[in-house]
């Protein structure tokens, strides 16, 4: 029986917390851009789910509703942001 290179399964593994240093590297590197990109997303990702059915959430905002709103923000600030960059 060869030994297995797997953690136990009560095994902490912090995946989300190296996902996060990630996520605020490429905001580091790109800015606005980054901001945009990642809005865009989110927007478009919680709009098919609104349209799905989803009404809550389990972000912090809860509704699907100002979560998008929330979204919509931050696309416009990626936007300002990024047209101040190149402009």
């Amino acid at each position: 029986m060869t030994p297995s290179h797997e953690p136990a399964p009560s095994t902490y593994d912090p995946l989300r917390l190296c996902i996060f240093a990630t996520i605020a590297l490429l905001g580091w590197l790109l800015g606005p851009v980054a901001l945009l990109c990642f809005a865009v997303v989110g927007f478009a990702g919680y709009w098919k789910a609104r349209r799905a059915g989803l009404a809550r959430s389990k972000c912090l905002l809860r509704d699907t509703r100002l979560v998008l709103g929330y979204l919509a923000l931050l696309v416009v600030a990626g936007l300002v942001g990024a047209w101040s960059v190149i402009g």
